[in-house]
């Protein structure tokens, strides 16, 4: 059994919300140098496959998940927010690329061929609720996974645990009327998106939020 499985893609690569945008492909292309340095040897590589819609919309609305297929561009932007959030031609095959990814690492490791994976993929996906894209993320892949692992593999609870700067909102969304879904966050507050204090906890005290100030 392999330790490690990465799931990655090219078309990762080409969702390209703009030249002056911060979340722009080189963010995946150092995460993609690193892991092919030489103490990474070791590393078993597979092509994330596409998602599908089925997958998607485990966690997603079906009318925000036909609007956003119906949106994407051929050519030029589409934004799916009041800006920050864009598509470009490249971004659905991209997003559903993480989707795949992400489901494709769940069954590696429940059927027993890896310990562990890790989805080097991109569009990011925490800030997408069930029925709106926002933060940079157009459908939220983590949130996917564990709603996955848990109907499809019939597991009877799913952790998320999430560390970053911001609050995941669309994951505390997604799970927080669900008590076999937990999700955990550590992240600055106050800050973007805004939420993610304490006190909300979820239908089951299956949300926990730990808020930080600044600089801590």
């Amino acid at each position: 059994m392999t330790t490690t499985l990465v799931y990655s893609h090219a078309a990762c690569l080409e969702h390209r919300p703009g030249p002056s945008h911060p979340e722009s492909p080189e963010r995946l292309n150092a995460v993609l140098r690193a892991l092919r340095s030489p103490e990474f040897s070791s590393l078993e590589w597979r092509d994330a496959p596409m998602g599908t819609l089925d997958q998607v919309q485990l966690i997603h609305d079906r009318g925000f998940v036909d609007e956003v297929a119906d949106i994407a561009p051929q050519h030029g932007y589409m934004p799916l927010d009041a800006g920050d959030t864009v598509m470009s031609p490249g971004s659905w095959e991209a997003v559903m690329r993480c989707v795949g990814a992400a489901c494709a690492g769940v069954d590696a490791v429940m059927n027993v061929q890896a310990r562990n994976v890790f989805c080097a993929t991109r569009p990011c996906g925490h800030h997408a609720e069930p029925a709106r894209a926002m933060g940079f993320c157009i459908f939220n892949q983590a949130a996917i996974a564990a709603a996955y692992a848990y109907e499809v593999h019939k597991l009877e609870r799913v952790a998320v645990v999430d560390f970053d700067v911001h609050h995941g909102n669309g994951t505390q969304a997604a799970f927080f009327d669900r008590p076999g879904l937990f999700y955990a966050s550590s992240h600055q507050s106050p800050f973007y998106p805004g939420t993610g204090a304490p006190s909300e906890t979820g239908v089951n005290h299956n949300i926990v939020n730990v808020a930080l100030p600044p600089w801590l």
